[in-house]
């Protein structure tokens, strides 16, 4: 099944088939009535999408002549996926009024339409291409006043902090075993006491090149929740933690490597299926319990990207393909979409940040304030997923911000968080549940904190 097919994807042949034509609209109307007698009702007018899909058709129509094409609509909009169904119904009533016929999927021709939305207005845009060439048309549909979903209102953010030391820290895990610490060019184990956390264990990383001035890592736990797996500039490591009625201990080992990162793993995604996707989540939890994230997920392919250790960033590319460019990026996080799946959040080099879905990248909105870290937090709260991003600018006291994308633009969902310093890292904790952030507060100074939210 191609990327077409997946994640909010509708695709059809263009017919011109016999048999009875089906309703076209379904008109619901929900009214409902105050104490002090006000009616309100908010409906879908039956005709509402019948105006701008004409249009399309003729644009479509007058690009590509009559003849053959395969259709495929994505729906990056709050539009509901029932109505989508009825907006694909009426594309190919009219393009099939205007000489557009059937064609199999393996067609030379092909119009993919993307609905797509910013907080005022929606535009719809179809990519006509024959053979080598793409033509592109577009229509505006009318101001974004279908019903929206909100942003979790009042949504309060909270930070604990979990570890405190000198060096700096590129991230952090908890484990069964202790407190991993991952650094430039060291792993430290730490165990916890009644005097605070304890180095029980260390392993030095001899580095794969020259490192770059603000390097980056990643440390995540196995399937299994026991140990863990790192990823440095050139460099990949592994820890697993040994337990016997002799000794406690750690194996560590690393070895150079040039393969991709793993940046996300989870249920499905928005470049292989329909779903939610939530970072790497381990089978049990650092207090042996099972994880009820991840128990109600199933196993299938990770996200990974390569990382220019000499700049600093990920390239671009990424396993599994998109099928489409990515720019290189600093952050990236998968997000759900109010008409059902998900899309890939990515936040540039150029500081711009783009949505990826349906094999399309669109730019979002409201972004300017945005840092280069952000990271997914599955709060529970509003839509259930808010985008947790810090500051732009390197500031003294740096802050973190919950965000929502009901459609192309990101809505405040609290107040921002003062950080008790500059926001170095930010990752979505194992659980989901929460995020972690390293804060650098002086040249000798780091932390790592654990941010949540409480729903208002």
């Amino acid at each position: 099944m191609d990327i077409g097919e997946q994640n909010g994807v509708v695709r059809t042949a263009l017919e011109s088939g016999n048999g009875g034509a089906k309703k076209l609209f379904r008109f619901l109307a929900v009214c409902v009535l105050g104490l002090a007698g006000l009616a309100v009702c908010t409906a879908q007018a039956p005709n509402s999408w019948r105006q701008p899909t004409t249009e399309l058709a003729g644009k479509i129509a007058d690009l590509l002549g009559p003849g053959q094409a395969n259709l495929t609509l994505s729906n990056l909009s709050s539009i509901p996926n029932d109505q989508v169904s009825e907006i694909r119904e009426l594309l190919v009533q009219a393009l099939r009024a205007r000489g557009v016929t059937a064609a199999g999927p393996d067609s030379a021709n092909s119009v993919r339409v993307t609905l797509s939305e910013s907080a005022k207005e929606r535009l719809w845009v179809a990519q006509v291409i024959e053979g080598n060439q793409t033509k592109v048309a577009m229509v505006d549909a009318g101001p974004a006043s279908a019903p929206r979903v909100h942003a979790a209102a009042g949504l309060m953010l909270r930070r604990k902090r979990v570890f405190a030391g000198h060096t700096p820290i590129l991230a952090s895990l908890e484990t069964a075993g202790g407190l991993v610490i991952l650094q430039p060019q060291r792993i430290a184990i730490y165990s916890q006491t009644a005097a605070g956390w304890h180095e029980q264990q260390h392993a030095d990383i001899a580095p794969a090149g020259p490192l770059p001035r603000d390097p980056r890592g990643i440390l995540l736990p196995p399937s299994t929740g026991h140990g863990f797996v790192a990823w440095l500039p050139g460099t990949r490591c592994t820890g697993s933690f040994l337990a016997s009625a002799a000794a406690r201990y750690w194996a560590i080992g690393c070895h150079k490597s040039d393969d991709p990162w793993v940046i996300s793993s989870g249920t499905r995604s928005a470049l292989s299926g329909p779903g939610t996707v939530a970072p790497a989540l381990p089978a049990q939890l650092p207090n042996g319990q099972s994880n009820p994230v991840a128990s109600a997920q199933s196993s299938l392919p990770t996200l990974k990207a390569f990382y220019d250790a000499s700049r600093d960033y990920f390239t671009g590319v990424v396993v599994p393909s998109p099928r489409v460019d990515l720019p290189p990026f600093y952050s990236a996080a998968f997000v759900p979409r109010p008409a059902g799946g998900d899309a890939l959040l990515i936040g540039g080099i150029d500081g711009k940040v783009q949505l990826l879905a349906n094999g399309s990248l669109s730019p979002v909105d409201g972004v300017r304030d945005w840092g280069s870290d952000f990271a997914a937090l599955h709060s529970g709260c509003g839509t259930g997923t808010q985008i947790i991003v810090s500051a732009s600018g390197e500031a003294v006291s740096d802050s973190l911000r919950a965000y929502e994308l009901p459609a192309l633009e990101a809505i405040p969902a609290s107040e921002p968080l003062a950080m008790n310093g500059t926001v170095t890292a930010l990752w979505t904790a194992p659980d989901g549940r929460g995020v972690m952030a390293v804060v650098r507060s002086a040249p000798n100074q780091y932390e790592v904190d654990r941010v949540t939210a409480s729903c208002n």
